[in-house]
């Protein structure tokens, strides 16, 4: 595997930090106030005119043809930023389920509509008890005269509020049945609830089906059969979940280092003490090591698809970790002003624990590669 980054995904990386430079804490907060959740104006130059959302869609499909490891470029940068944006929920999570689930002819029309921005997408997958999927998944799907009917509720639906279309996980007559819906979220019997989240810069809702009518169109793929194609979409966007982490990580390390150069006390910067000195080295460690296993992982997604469950279930826990601990250790050592509304610690902080716990917590996501390897499962909460 090649673990230097190409020119060209520097060139990449270079475009999108040069972009996101001027997205700063004003215009975060002001996106948390527009209607839902994000910077339209912003979304549109990502998606329509840079053509950040079909990155990583095949050329065929009107896509830039790229892989996994451009797309965590991406990631990594807006995770920096800590930008709201409804990319993560359409591109590396509903793209990636598009792109397992579907079939040939829905497949090519998603990916047209998403490459070009004109789609939002929310992934209605985990029930109301916060349990990952596929193991959360508290919707029904059964068989009526004339069609299919999907009952249940899905919560924590990353954008809902904002979304052109729903993707579905739901449960089949079988419980090991599992099958993936599409649906307009203004279908008669389809009720969504905004949640007041801990992290404002993600926005969830929950979703209601009551009863809801659907034709077999509906169905992405084959009814049923999508289990294996569900596994894969979900650690791929795990992966990209890391990389969002590892640039959360790296910003507030530099966000930290900054201002310890700057405060004064006693008479000297505050970086010059040895205690600070030790807890930003070892912020600094986890950056590191986070940055190996987010990008190995990300390799692993294009190059060495048999690899994907356990560099997904490294890359998640451990750089979530990482994220949260060095988010908290940034607010410890801004000191007071750390726990101000108007500091941007605490949307860090708050972005980290939130993005720990969604698509499995690093504890479900180390008891699953321990089961993945055969060592049996740990004493450890299941989510």
């Amino acid at each position: 595997m090649q673990f230097v980054h190409s020119e060209e995904q520097q060139m990449i990386r270079a475009s999108a930090r040069s972009l996101l430079e001027s997205y700063d804490s004003s215009r975060l907060r002001a996106a948390l106030e527009a209607p839902g959740g994000y910077e339209a104006a912003l979304w549109q130059q990502l998606a329509s005119e840079l053509g950040w959302c079909g990155l990583a869609i095949p050329e065929d499909d009107g896509g830039a043809g790229l892989g996994w490891v451009e797309l965590c470029i991406l990631q990594e940068e807006l995770g920096r930023r800590l930008v709201a944006s409804p990319f993560f929920a359409t591109v590396a999570l509903g793209a990636s389920l598009v792109r397992e689930c579907a079939g040939a002819a829905q497949r090519r029309e998603l990916f047209t509509r998403i490459a070009a921005g004109g789609l939002r997408l929310a992934c209605a997958l985990a029930g109301a008890d916060g349990r990952p999927p596929p193991e959360g998944v508290a919707v029904t799907l059964q068989s009526r005269a004339g069609g299919l009917v999907l009952s249940g509720v899905s919560d924590f639906v990353i954008h809902a509020g904002s979304a052109e279309l729903l993707l579905v996980l739901a449960r089949g007559e079988e419980p090991q049945e599992l099958s993936l819906l599409m649906l307009p979220p203004a279908s008669a019997g389809v009720s969504i609830e905004p949640h007041v989240m801990l992290d404002l810069t993600r926005p969830m809702s929950r979703v209601t089906f009551n009863d809801v009518q659907l034709g077999e169109d509906a169905l992405l793929g084959s009814r049923a059969e999508a289990a294996a194609g569900i596994g894969r979409a979900l650690d791929r966007a795990r992966i990209a979940l890391a990389a969002e982490a590892l640039g959360g990580a790296e910003r507030v390390l530099e966000m930290t280092t900054e201002y310890a150069k700057q405060r004064i006390q006693f008479g000297r910067a505050i970086g010059s003490f040895q205690a600070l000195k030790h807890r930003l080295a070892d912020m600094m460690t986890e950056v590191e090591a986070a940055r190996s296993a987010a990008w190995y992982a990300a390799c692993v997604a294009d190059e060495a698809p048999q690899e994907l469950a356990e560099a997904a279930a490294i890359a998640k826990s451990y750089c979530c970790d990482a994220f949260y601990n060095c988010a908290a250790g940034a607010i410890q050592l801004h000191g007071g002003i750390g726990f101000t509304w108007e500091h941007d610690a605490h949307l860090y902080f708050k972005r980290a624990r939130a993005s720990a716990t969604l698509l499995g917590s690093p504890a479900w996501q180390r008891e699953r590669l321990l089961r993945a390897l055969g060592l049996g499962a740990a004493a450890t909460p299941v989510f």
